[in-house]
Order: C-alpha cells, then sequence, then structure tokens
C-alpha cells in the first residue's frame, strides 16, 4: 500500500493506492466517500477489498475538506470535489500500470462519479455510483436537505445542523448542477448498488438515475441503509461479481 498526497489547485488530497499481488498491470477504480465521510469507513473497506480480490487496483482519495485532506468541512463545494476528481483522473492517466480506470462513490461520491463519468466519458470503462446522493441539486434549490432549512433565494453565509457547519456557497454550487444532463452524456456501463430501506437517500432515487442511462443495472442490496451497515457482505458480492464480469 502506498500512501501519499495529489496536489490540486493548492490543496492536497490524501490518497491510498493498493494493487492486487502479483500483477504488474491491471484496472484500478478510483474510489471515493460520501459527505463527512472519509475513506476508512466500513462499506468503502468493503468495497475496496472486492475490488482487490478481483484482481482490480484501488486509489482512495479524501476530497477537499474531508479525512486527513486539506480544507475545511464546511468550506466544501461540489465544484471543489469537481475539480479535485478531475486532477485525481488526470493522475491516474499518467500510471503505467493502469489498463482500465474504473470509479465508485458513495453518497456525495455516488454523485460525484455521475458527474465526473458524465465529464470524461471516454475515460472510463464503468462506472458505480454506491447509494448516489442524486437528490442534492433539487432538495437544495427547494431549500430544505439533511435537516437544513433554509430560504433558497436567500441564503444565508452559515448554516448549521447539530455538530455539522456548512458555508453557504455549498448551497448556492449545488443549485446550479443538473445531474441528469451528466447521466445522458455517459454511455457507458453502469452499476447502481443502492440499499432499499436507505432512509437518507430513498431507492426512488436510484431508480430514477438508473432510468436515464442508456447501459445501467441496479442492484438491490436488500435490508441495507444508506452506508450498508450490517450488509458490507452483501455489497462486497455485488461488486465481485460485476469485476468477475468486467
Amino acid at each position: 500500500m502506498e500512501e501519499f498526497y495529489i496536489e490540486c489547485d493548492g490543496t492536497k488530497l490524501h490518497a491510498k493506492l493498493e494493487r492486487p499481488a502479483d500483477t504488474d498491470k491491471s484496472p484500478l477504480c478510483f474510489l471515493v466517500h460520501g459527505l463527512s465521510g472519509h475513506m476508512e469507513e466500513d462499506h468503502i473497506i468493503a468495497a475496496k477489498e472486492a475490488m482487490l480480490d478481483s484482481g482490480v487496483a484501488v486509489l482512495r482519495v479524501e476530497m477537499y475538506g474531508h479525512g486527513m485532506s486539506s480544507g475545511e468541512y464546511r468550506d466544501h463545494t461540489i465544484y471543489k470535489w469537481i475539480t479535485n476528481a478531475l486532477a485525481v483522473v488526470r493522475y491516474i492517466k499518467s500510471l503505467d500500470f493502469v489498463t482500465d480506470l474504473y470509479m465508485c462513490g458513495h453518497s456525495q461520491g455516488g454523485f460525484l462519479t455521475i458527474l465526473i463519468g458524465g465529464m470524461c466519458p471516454d475515460d472510463f470503462k464503468a462506472i458505480l455510483p454506491m447509494s448516489p446522493a442524486v437528490q442534492i441539486p433539487d432538495e437544495c434549490r427547494r431549500g430544505r436537505i439533511l435537516g437544513y432549512v433554509f430560504d433558497p433565494e436567500h441564503i444565508p453565509d452559515v448554516l448549521i445542523k447539530d455538530q455539522w457547519v456548512l458555508g453557504g456557497d455549498y448551497f448556492r454550487v449545488a443549485q446550479t448542477i443538473h445531474v441528469e444532463e451528466e447521466i445522458k452524456r455517459y454511455k457507458g456501463p453502469v452499476c447502481i448498488i443502492h440499499g432499499d430501506e436507505d432512509e437518507t437517500v430513498p431507492y426512488s432515487y436510484a431508480e430514477w438515475t438508473a432510468a436515464f442511462y442508456e447501459n445501467a443495472v441496479l442492484v438491490p442490496v436488500r435490508g441495507a441503509d444508506h452506508c450498508f451497515t450490517r450488509h458490507t457482505d452483501e455489497l462486497y458480492k455485488v461488486l465481485a461479481d460485476f469485476f468477475k464480469k468486467a
């Protein structure tokens, strides 16, 4: 395992790269956590292990304001994450051992995966959004998301919910994004994995997302919540099965 930082416009992105044993070349998956998450969460580790056991290298990266990457959580926006992810894709394309590139992300990272897939459709063999939080833009346009309630036309500079503080720019930026446009730009294989008892991002959003793609499969994880609590074995199996067929 290699641990290092990827530079992105003055931001240092904490990264860990792991490769399958006894391979000179292999596919690689860029794996991203969700909002307020990090690379060591149980569901991210389960995803990583499924990929490595399937012969796929994994690059886990923590986005701006999360984990050990630089920047403050309160100052992060989807635009900053997009810029981060594009820098990571450029870094991966410089690696000479990579044969094919995949991207997989959870929640806001799943939303990011969809956006980056649409922006870089020629770079990815497939994308794998897990519990993708595609409702973020619409809920920000309505002024009600994740317990934050605000006037969507007059967003305050800071919003606070419990211990979580987000700057108003997070919500202003999200309002400008129309995810369906990026969905339509990606023509490659898509595997959406979603718990059917997810209360944070209801399963209906996964169905909505899958319907926009030309080449998507939606795999429900029965009984699983947003982070696949007590269902990481099932998550592992879904991913391992996908990569065996890829």
